[in-house]
C-alpha cells in the first residue's frame, strides 16, 4: 500500500489508556513522550535527517508518521518566524518500520515572504514519500471562515476504547499504538457494515493528543499532520456501508492548509466528508475546528480502496 498503512482501519486506532476496557496482550501503547521522540529527528548532515518508527506500531509505517516527520525535517531548515501554511505530499512505496527513514530536504526557495521546501523520504535507497511545503511570514489581510458544524461536546461521547470493547468484547491489541485520542460523533465503519442504514458521507471526529505539549507551534502543526491521516479514508468506507474487511486501503496523496494557530493537545473537531469515489480511488476532505469554532486547518486526501474479494463472499 502506497503510504505503508496497515490493513487495519483507521477508526480502530484508539487513545491511550483512559478506560478500564481490557486489551489483548502483546503490544504496549506508545506514550506522548514516545510520539514526541518519534518526531524529534536526528540531524545527519546539512539538510539530511533520520527518523525511526515506534516499537509495536503497525506492520508498515503509518502514513501520518512519515508526513509528520517530513514536515519536521522541512521546518528545521526554515526561520522560526515563518509558519507553514500548506503542504502537498505523495505516498510512493510502503515504509518499513524496522529500518530508519532518511529525509533529504531541498531548499527550493527563500523569498522575501515565502519559503519553499521539498522533502524526500528514503528507505533502502528508494523514495517512499515526497512532500512540498510552503512557509509564510505573518502579515495582515482579509479574514473569513465557515461555521463549525454542530456536534456534541467530546466529554459527552464514549472513548474509542469503550466503543470497541462494546462491539467486540475486548480492545484489539492494534488499537493502542499511539496517544492520539479519537472520539467519533457518528458510526464507525464496522458499525455501518453491520447496519447499512447508518451509511453516511460525513464523518465528525473529535481528536487531541492525550497529554500536555510544549509551546512550540510547529510541533502542534506536525502532530495534526500525523493525526490527519487516521480517519479520512474511513469516511469513504462509511458512505458504502463497508469496513476494511475485503478492501486494500492506502493513502495516495495528501494536502493540508494551515489557516490559524491551534494546539494539538486541546480538542479539535475534524469534520470530514467524501464527495466521490471511483476507479478504486476515493476522495475525502476535512475541516479542522477548535472548540471555539475557529477553522484552523483544511485537508484533502485521495486514497486507494481496492476490492480484494467480492462483496458478500
Amino acid at each position: 500500500m502506497g503510504d505503508g498503512r496497515s490493513s487495519r482501519p483507521a477508526d480502530t486506532a484508539d487513545p491511550p489508556a483512559r478506560s478500564d476496557a481490557p486489551e489483548e496482550p502483546g503490544r504496549s501503547a506508545q506514550t506522548v513522550a514516545g510520539l514526541l521522540d518519534i518526531l524529534d529527528l536526528e540531524r545527519i548532515e546539512d539538510n539530511i535527517y533520520r527518523g525511526r518508527s515506534p516499537d509495536g506500531g503497525p506492520q508498515r509505517v503509518f502514513g501520518g508518521q512519515v508526513a509528520g516527520q517530513a514536515l519536521v525535517a522541512a521546518g528545521r531548515t526554515v526561520p522560526e518566524e515563518r509558519r507553514v501554511h500548506s503542504l502537498h505530499a505523495y505516498f510512493i512505496r510502503p515504509g518499513d518500520p524496522a529500518v530508519p527513514i532518511v529525509y533529504d530536504v531541498d531548499r527550493v526557495r527563500d523569498g522575501r515572504s515565502f519559503t519553499t521546501r521539498r522533502v524526500t523520504a528514503i528507505q533502502h535507497g528508494k523514495a517512499i514519500f515526497t512532500l512540498s511545503a510552503s512557509f509564510h511570514a505573518a502579515e495582515p489581510g482579509l479574514e473569513h471562515r465557515v461555521a463549525m458544524p454542530e456536534a456534541p461536546a467530546p466529554e459527552e461521547l464514549p472513548t474509542m476504547r469503550d466503543r470497541l470493547h462494546r462491539a467486540f468484547g475486548r480492545v484489539p491489541r492494534f488499537a493502542s499504538w499511539h496517544p492520539i485520542e479519537l472520539r467519533p460523533v457518528g458510526p464507525l465503519s464496522f458499525e455501518v457494515e453491520r447496519d447499512p442504514s447508518l451509511s453516511t458521507t460525513d464523518n465528525l471526529v473529535w481528536l487531541r493528543v492525550g497529554g500536555n505539549l510544549p509551546d512550540d507551534p510547529m510541533l502542534h502543526v506536525c502532530l495534526m499532520t500525523y493525526a490527519s491521516d487516521m480517519t479520512l479514508l474511513d469516511t469513504v468506507l462509511l458512505s458504502h456501508g463497508r469496513s476494511f474487511s475485503g478492501i486494500s486501503m492506502a493513502s495516495l496523496d495528501h494536502a493540508m492548509w494551515f489557516h490559524r494557530p491551534f494546539r494539538a493537545d486541546e480538542w479539535l473537531l475534524y469534520a470530514q466528508e467524501t464527495p466521490t469515489a471511483g476507479g478504486a480511488r476515493g476522495l475525502a476532505r476535512g475541516l479542522v475546528f477548535t472548540r471555539e469554532g475557529d477553522l484552523v486547518c483544511s485537508v484533502v486526501q485521495e486514497g486507494l480502496l481496492r476490492l480484494v474479494e467480492p462483496e458478500g463472499s
